[in-house]
């Protein structure tokens, strides 16, 4: 049991990133501006890489592309506020292919509801980052 502001170990933190979060993604967008942050689906199995997918045309896919790394963080906030970021660098880009977009999309949507995102995301590009660098915590009850 954690007592406020407890790091999470490392398979408290895996296990949490591989729910079904909404997380937010941050990559770096120049000197002058703050990074550019944004809501996104992720897949995760613990132990593994992570990936999200993306249309290739974004400005979040340009800005990953040229840094070659970005950072992802999920959070909830019942039954406890719990956080874990992760950061690291991109290994792989490629097509996202339609089995791949199935399985995302079963993390988040009612069954029903798959096949139409399958057709709305073909075409889109899966970005693969190895976690590279952790932050993670168990702030207790809100």
């Amino acid at each position: 049991m954690h007592t406020d502001g407890m790091r999470l170990t490392k398979h408290e933190r895996e296990e949490f990133l591989a729910e079904p979060h909404v997380a937010s993604l941050a990559v770096a967008a120049g000197t002058d501006r703050g990074p550019l942050m944004m809501p996104i689906w992720y897949f995760y199995r613990p132990g593994g890489n992570l990936w999200v997918s993306t249309e290739i045309e974004s400005r979040k896919a340009r800005l990953i592309a040229e840094t070659g790394r970005f950072s992802l963080l999920v959070q909830r906030v019942r039954p406890t506020t719990r956080y874990v970021c992760v950061e690291g660098p991109v290994i792989s880009t490629r097509l996202t292919t339609d089995d791949e977009i199935r399985q995302l999309a079963r993390r988040y949507l009612r069954p029903e509801k798959v096949e139409d995102y399958v057709v709305f995301a073909r075409g889109e590009q899966r970005i693969e980052l190895r976690p590279e660098r952790w932050l993670s915590s168990d702030l207790g009850a809100p």
